[in-house]
């Protein structure tokens, strides 16, 4: 029986979903560790979702520390099907004020520490990733964003730098020359994850500062991005509801098919402990 069909991970101000009705917590074990928190499931707008503290409830995990592939594996094995990602980020261009919304469509990997993939270990898969987020979700925010009357730019290139520190103003403007909008710390793991568990994936991201590449405008501090993500977040709340209210109850996107021809291992050659670790990726196609 599945037990929720859209997952939402709420980043930095969002650490809750309000509106949810049935609320109840779900401690999903999996073979990669804990997830962030519990789940919580319950109804919104008359849709099963699974909401999920990216940095845990008290903002206690540093975007290295996350464990992505738990948690979304957790979303998986409560049967999620799409998910709606939200978290701050710093702008890297002139249009793109705090307080806006970005729905990016691209990313740049910066990171150095973190595992990316369920494979390995006796398995190899390579899942296409030229377009890393779900158009059906992105459309979902979009039309959130109009609903609410909140600026919702659709398209664009999110810098997924390792953190925590925030970037160097050389590294700030060499981003710029690459064409990025956005530098956030914690999406693109989570798209790559989506992707090979089969999940439709987007991010909405938050705008909090102009990071530090704009002239006169002063070097980014934390208290200044705290009072940004608190209005940003009461926003964003309303946005995923109505998100979740304009998701289609149909998936035809190639999102769900996504391992159909990725997996290269000779199946004889996949070990038990593998085919158990991974069931609920693999068990489709095996």
């Amino acid at each position: 029986m599945q037990t929720a069909e859209i997952g939402i991970i709420g980043g930095s101000g969002l650490y809750a979903m309000p509106g949810l009705t049935g609320v109840r917590e779900h401690r999903v074990e999996t073979p990669f560790g804990d997830p962030s928190d519990a789940l919580i499931v319950g109804e919104l707008e008359g849709r099963k979702v699974a909401f999920l503290a990216r940095h845990g409830r008290g903002h206690k995990l540093l975007p290295s520390e996350l464990n992505f592939r738990a948690n979304i594996y957790a979303m998986k094995a409560l049967g999620v099907e799409r998910i709606l990602s939200v978290s701050a980020v710093g702008s890297l261009k002139e249009e793109h004020k705090p307080t806006d919304f970005v729905i990016p469509d691209q990313f740049i990997d910066r990171t150095f520490a973190r595992v990316g993939t369920f494979f390995g270990d006796g398995i190899v898969a390579h899942v296409g990733f030229g377009d890393p987020v779900c158009a059906a979700v992105s459309a979902a925010f979009e039309r959130g964003c109009l609903e609410v009357g909140v600026v919702g730019k659709r398209g664009g290139t999110y810098v997924c730098m390792e953190g925590p520190q925030f970037s160097t103003r050389a590294e700030s403007n060499m981003y710029r020359s690459w064409g990025a909008d956005v530098i956030g710390m914690t999406n693109l793991q989570e798209a790559k994850l989506a992707r090979e568990a089969e999940i439709c994936y987007a991010t909405m991201a938050m705008v909090t500062d102009y990071d530090c590449w704009r002239e006169g405008h002063d070097d980014v501090t934390i208290d200044q991005i705290i009072a940004v993500i608190h209005q940003n977040s009461g926003n964003a709340a309303k946005v995923v509801k109505a998100a979740v209210a304009a998701m289609p109850l149909e998936r035809n996107c190639a999102c769900a098919s996504a391992l159909q021809y990725a997996i290269l291992t000779e199946r004889a050659a996949i070990s038990p402990a593998v085919k158990e670790k991974l069931g609920i990726l693999l068990d489709k196609y095996l």
